[in-house]
């Protein structure tokens, strides 16, 4: 499997990261910080938007112009 499909693959279905960075001197810990990102393809996104904001209004089907 190719490096581009493998990205491909993983942004269709979104990826999340997280770590931890701390910052210490001499064992005392000076700064911590905690990091989350949501990596998600921006095609996904906006179909995932466009079928909840369909699924908000009732009586329409999905494609149709308001």
């Amino acid at each position: 499997m190719a490096l581009i499909d493998l990205l491909d693959r993983l942004l269709t279905g979104g990826v999340v990261l997280t770590g931890d960075l701390t910052l210490s001197i001499a064992d005392v810990d000076l700064v911590r910080i905690s990091l989350r990102a949501l990596i998600v393809s921006i095609r996904t996104e906006q179909r995932s938007l466009e079928a909840s904001a369909a699924a908000r209004r009732p009586g329409q089907a999905a494609g149709t112009a308001p």
